[in-house]
């Protein structure tokens, strides 16, 4: 009997690191591993890279298969900006995806380039949670931190780096940092946030095998390891996702991607033009509130996360850490509408229509971007922590009025990791791995009438709200 082959995929999240090992010719996944990170409060999110690094040992650990897989990947949160000393140690704790303390230097940045040019060049218009911004923002508060640094890394990176010794990178994550385009590097941005290009990672290309694990780590030592990328990009790799077939995650932030028949580059700033793992695009619009603040919602009133009611007038915009999309960093939750006879069950629903509205507001245009056309029948593809939730199914299914299919695997961020690694080994494409592993199979739900009013009734409230929301009430 043939020995059997396991990867390992890592997905180094906000919250916590999680690892699969999976067989890779049946896709079963053999053994689970996690360890939780700890994220800073206050005005700020700063994250440790050297607690993640300590995850991941422990994650592989869990698995039971961290001495004996054949090859390993790491897939991370992207955006967030790591700095290292001449050493390889961090200057700092990361800067994270839902800092918005950079929003000033992100609209310096679109100011001094324009719109329109940086979506052309780098696909997106930058916000606050990009890369390029949080680098500028760092050289502005703390200037003797960003000198002392030698090296600028993404969360995957950095850990990538710390396995396997090379300095490389992925263009689905450098796809997310405001500084990267289909030409490499955009030198004429990294001068103007005053970023020398020497301290970057190279971008591989894709299929690539960053290096093997080196001595003195939590893995066995020869180990081959893939270049790793960012989780929306592992996840669309993890489904094995084909182009046109929409994607809604429900996470600590929310998303809604397609793989694109074309290279998105959207003015407005409301889709990113992200680069997908494999070669193609990502279109992919992103919130900073999903799960995390409808279930602050759910504990201000005492209820749990499933207590919804229906009807009742009120608004909920559960901004609780500013907002991305709309692009409204300095913006804070909004309750608008209550009357007498509103329940605390029809508060938290509106909680949950609130969180939703913005990515399906958006789904269109992603679609578009990406040259799909956004009237076509696929199912929603409905993924990430929330996914399995009632609450959160049936508010999708009511503001969407699309069928909506809920893949039965889980942890899709580093299953993608490990249909790489696997690609590694066989030589296929990562998502033609994730097909063959029958990934995306689950049940699809019937569509439902759109509920039209309540999506009125969110839009004509974000609109009004604007001056509240830190915009003038006419742009929204």
């Amino acid at each position: 009997m043939a020995e059997q082959r396991v990867v390992i995929g890592f997905d180094s999240s906000t919250q916590s690191t999680k690892a699969l090992a999976v067989d890779l010719d049946t896709g079963t996944v053999l053994g689970r591993g996690r360890a939780p990170h700890t994220v800073s409060t206050g005005a700020g999110r700063e994250s440790g890279p050297e607690q993640w690094w300590q995850a991941l040992g422990e994650a592989a650990a869990g698995t039971g298969w961290a001495d004996r897989a054949a090859a390993v990947s790491i897939a991370g949160q992207q955006h967030g900006l790591v700095t290292l000393d001449a050493a390889g140690a961090p200057v700092r704790p990361a800067l994270l995806w839902n800092d918005v303390r950079s929003a000033p230097q992100a609209a310096g940045l679109k100011a001094a380039i324009g719109a329109a040019e940086l979506a052309r060049r780098t696909g997106s218009v930058p916000t606050a949670a990009f890369t390029a911004a949080k680098w500028a923002w760092l050289r502005a508060h703390e200037p003797a931190a960003a000198e002392r640094t030698a090296a600028v890394r993404l969360p995957h990176d950095f850990l990538t780096e710390r396995l396997t010794g090379a300095a490389v990178t992925d263009r689905g994550d450098a796809s997310g940092t405001g500084w990267w385009g289909p030409d490499g590097y955009d030198r004429d941005v990294l001068a103007r946030i005053g970023l020398d290009p020497g301290l970057l990672p190279e971008v591989l290309v894709p299929g690539s095998r960053a290096g093997v694990v080196r001595p003195g780590t939590p893995l066995r030592e020869g180990t081959p390891v893939a270049t790793g990328t960012g989780d929306n990009m592992a996840a669309a790799l993890g489904l094995g996702l084909l182009p046109g077939q929409p994607v809604l995650s429900l996470g600590t932030s929310g998303t809604v991607y397609a793989v694109g028949r074309t290279r998105p580059a959207d003015p407005s700033g409301t889709v990113a033009g992200f680069a997908d793992a494999l070669g193609g695009w990502l279109p992919l619009a992103c919130t900073l509130n999903c799960t995390l603040a409808v279930d602050r919602f759910a504990a201000l009133l005492g209820r749990g996360r499933e207590e919804v009611e229906d009807g009742g007038t009120a608004v909920v915009l559960p901004y609780l850490d500013g907002e991305r999309t709309p692009d409204l960093p300095d913006s804070s939750g909004l309750v608008h509408g209550l009357r007498h006879d509103t329940t605390p069950g029809q508060l938290l629903q509106a909680a949950y229509d609130g969180a939703a509205h913005a990515l399906l507001a958006a789904l269109d245009g992603v679609l578009r971007a990406g040259g799909t056309d956004p009237a076509g029948d696929e199912p929603l593809l409905l993924i990430g922590g929330g996914a399995r939730g009632q609450a959160w199914q049936r508010t999708v299914l009511r503001l969407s009025g699309r069928a909506v299919q809920v893949p039965d695997a889980e942890e899709l961020v580093a299953l993608g990791a490990a249909a790489q690694a696997a690609a590694l080994l066989t030589g296929e494409p990562a998502d033609a791995v994730a097909r063959r592993w029958n990934t995306a199979r689950g049940p699809v739900l019937e569509p439902v009438k759109r509920d039209e009013d309540a999506l009125m009734r969110i839009g004509d409230t974000l609109r009004r709200a604007g001056a509240l929301q830190g915009a003038p009430a006419e742009d929204r």
